[in-house]
């Protein structure tokens, strides 16, 4: 009975994968295309370099070029570097007469 359990268990597992077998694409199989996916396929890229010529260069963008200087060293923060160090305050206890 455990046998005939088993056999039954294999098959029930097993059946769906070879079912599979015979139409699932392989690594790196090549499908054939029809004329009418090819010429599909060339519409759809004349399609999109007509769309990117729509589109405007842009100058490159640097997210980060206010957090850094441009040769590499740690940039100031803020308004540290444009105002001068304050001047020390005289005493004006009797004690430091």
């Amino acid at each position: 009975m455990r046998k005939l359990a088993a056999i039954f268990l294999l098959t029930m597992i097993a059946g769906p994968a070879l079912a599979q077998q015979d139409h699932v694409q392989r690594y790196r199989e090549e499908i054939e295309k029809s004329p009418a996916d090819v010429a599909n396929e060339a519409r759809q890229q004349r399609a999109y370099q007509r769309a990117l010529s729509g589109v405007p260069d842009q100058k490159p963008t640097d997210p980060w070029g206010i957090a850094r200087s441009n040769d590499g060293q740690a940039a100031p923060k803020g308004n540290a570097a444009k105002t001068p160090a304050p001047k020390p305050a005289k005493p004006t206890s009797a004690a430091a007469k």
